[in-house]
């Protein structure tokens, strides 16, 4: 039963996308097969016989308003996934501060004797005259 309200939900979504997608085809569709009404009643040239108009006025008003509604829309979006990212309370990690710590387990111990030691010491450099 679950699944079926799943599925009939997932449709119900697809074709609300598949709407917003081909919205502006629609509205064209929408004005071939309307095309007689709209230049009777619709058209905003419909008192002046001189014009062949047929109701493009329309269609171009249309046009535009879905243009500018799928723009604000996607303008709309932008913002809320800006807004989403940067107010994101999901994630603890933003500002999170670890000290690194290094742990030297076993600590190497080199012995060096230099075989210049004996000639290098001040002692054996500044004496007094032998005569």
């Amino acid at each position: 039963m679950i699944r079926l309200h799943r599925q009939w939900i997932g449709l119900g979504l697809l074709t609300l996308m598949l709407v917003k997608a081909w919205l502006i085809p629609l509205v064209c569709l929408d004005y071939e097969l309307r095309k007689d009404y709209i230049a009777k009643t619709l058209c905003v040239n419909r008192d002046t016989p001189i014009t062949m108009c047929y109701g493009k006025c329309y269609l171009a008003k249309k046009l535009n308003a879905a243009s500018q509604q799928q723009e604000r829309q996607a303008e709309q979006n932008y913002l809320a996934s800006l807004i989403y990212q940067v107010m994101n309370t999901d994630s603890n990690k933003l500002f999170e501060y670890t000290p690194v710590t290094f742990l030297f387990l076993d600590t190497v111990q080199y012995r060096y004797q230099s075989s210049f030691i004996d000639r290098l010491s001040i002692g054996s450099i500044f004496r007094p005259p032998v005569v």
